[in-house]
């Protein structure tokens, strides 16, 4: 491919994986052209990561490819644990987020394929990724970055804005930040199996043994199967290891033989935990593998980098268009940080837990950890938690310095993510919800209750004049339809509610009466929004 050109740009992405393909999408929804690099050849056509929660699946919804995907993965059916080959709890995971996001089920899709609808997505915005091209060196300036970079044919400079390492665990972003990658590495050598087996149905089935584990894990093709398992120390470290050296280890942790046809993709390795020490340096960003890495446990590590970019891109693009003060950007650290940290921590327990020889540990598995968890599936709350965590809808931001909650609701707060409610659009006569609505690029108000149609004319007047094509408008009038709407809010007759849904469907703002002042007030000294140039004074 040509060299990226080197005239000035605004962003540069490193590293062309889910977050920086995510981080490029994003920007483009925002119509701003990003150079996106990635020292691999082309795109991974290994699986790697399997799931796909519904959050992510809710920014797939907003860019419009949430039905590709769909099409192209299954949810999985139910989760099931063994202890020496013998079924101790089975829990069915279909719909277990009913009625909270339109995705209520964890998602097969692996890695690659969300690659390549992302990299489709980016064909269609006319965004090429410049492949075999290496950042080799950058030095900050007062509002600008010279990243240095190699094609492999010629070394050249390319001066940006802004800078995006989305380059994974070994970052060269990172390192050439001196950013510090703190944590370790586990002691325990696994491996990885992709491979053709009947049987499986798309059911998640976990080995437990005194010593040894094994995961099987269903993916999109007939007959597919990812296995995954420790590796006995007697092994050491091996190197040419393959399936067949497993084989009788797995035989007898499962108490039968798998009938493994073939095997597509064969590899060992070891697993880490560790997190940057800042995610932002100058006009640097980390995101992604980049910024954090941790147990694969939950499926959570390519969501989470889809999170950072979605979190941060609305910020970035908002600043570079003068619609965002530029201080905004520092609430991306702000929002990002504690959950990449509780994410290490209650990834780390859980892993230590599984692979722990101990004697406390063994019991645990053994005879504790499926009496505690078919209890607590039989739980709705608990259940709905564990769903809450898996899937990432529950995270929030309430502690936020981007929030003002100035309601007496305390089951929505602002800091909340957008609860996804279905509701009847009165004005185009057609059902819709909440998400969609907020479905723009910008923030969303929307006003709740009875409002005089001249004021609700005003402020969409406002809106036009102060922030048009920064502030989306709806207004939900009391209706017997929306009813289920109106009580989750907690309005009743003759009561008001205001929202301003943050460009990511997190609650920015939420006042329990319509005033205009006090939204401007949010809108400009708490978000950071700058008025449009022309709009009154």
């Amino acid at each position: 491919m040509t060299p990226v050109a080197q005239s000035p740009t605004q962003v540069l992405i490193v590293g062309a994986g889910p977050s920086g393909l995510m981080m490029a999408a994003q920007l483009l929804r925002y119509g701003l052209q990003p150079v996106i690099i990635d020292n691999r050849q082309g795109p991974t056509r290994q699986s790697r990561a399997l799931a796909v929660q519904a959050r992510s699946l809710e920014i797939y919804r907003q860019l419009g490819i949430a039905d590709a995907v769909i099409a192209e993965g299954f949810p999985a059916k139910d989760i099931s644990l063994y202890d020496n080959g013998e079924q101790k709890a089975g829990f069915d995971i279909r719909n277990t987020g009913q009625d909270e996001t339109p995705f209520p089920f964890v998602h097969i899709y692996p890695q690659n394929k969300n690659e390549r609808t992302l990299l489709n997505y980016l064909t269609d915005k006319s965004c090429p990724v410049y492949w075999n091209t290496t950042l080799t060196d950058l030095q900050q300036q007062p509002g600008e970055v010279k990243a240095t970079l190699n094609n492999g044919e010629q070394q050249y400079t390319l001066t940006c804005q802004w800078l995006v390492g989305a380059d994974g665990a070994h970052s060269q972003v990172r390192k050439q930040l001196q950013i510090p990658f703190n944590g370790d590495t586990y002691p325990n050598r696994f491996y990885l199996a992709d491979v053709i087996m009947p049987g499986n149905e798309k059911r998640i089935n976990i080995y437990l043994a005194s010593r040894d584990f094994a995961a099987f894990f269903p993916m999109p093709g007939q007959g597919a199967c990812r296995i995954v398992g420790n590796i006995a120390p007697k092994w050491g470290s091996k190197p040419e290891l393959t399936l067949a050296d497993v084989m009788p280890a797995l035989k007898k942790l499962t108490g039968n033989n798998p009938a493994v046809l073939d095997c597509t993709w064969f590899t060992t390795y070891q697993l880490h935990h560790r997190m940057a020490g800042r995610f932002s340096l100058g006009c640097c960003f980390l995101i992604g593998d980049a910024a954090h890495i941790h147990s694969p446990i939950g499926g959570q590590g390519m969501n989470t980098g889809l999170q950072d970019a979605y979190n941060l891109a609305w910020k970035l693009a908002g600043v570079i268009q003068h619609k965002l003060k530029p201080e905004i950007l520092n609430s991306y650290a702000a929002e990002r940080i504690p959950v990449a940290k509780d994410l290490l921590q209650s990834t780390d327990r859980a892993f230590k837990v599984i692979t722990s020889n101990s004697l406390w540990a063994r019991l645990a598995k053994k005879w504790l950890l499926p009496i505690l968890l078919r209890k607590a599936w039989q739980n709705e709350a608990l259940r709905l938690k564990f769903f809450k965590r898996v899937s990432q809808t529950g995270i929030s931001y309430t502690h936020s310095s981007l929030n003002l909650h100035l309601s007496q609701l305390t089951t929505i707060k602002a800091g909340d993510r957008l609860r996804y409610l279905k509701i009847y659009d009165e004005k185009k006569q057609q059902q819709t919800d909440l998400h969609t609505w907020c479905s723009k690029p910008g923030f969303t108000l929307i006003t709740m209750g009875q409002l005089q149609e001249l004021y609700v004319f005003s402020l969409a007047k406002w809106i036009t004049q102060n922030y048009n094509g920064w502030l989306n408008f709806y207004h939900l009038p009391p209706s017997v339809k929306n009813q289920q709407v109106f009580d989750a809010f907690e309005i009743k007759t003759g009561q008001s509610k205001a929202l301003i849904v943050r460009p990511d469907m997190y609650i920015g703002f939420i006042n329990d009466v319509v005033d205009l002042e006090m939204m401007k007030n949010y809108l400009e000294n708490v978000a950071g929004c700058i008025p449009n140039p022309t709009s009154p004074a």
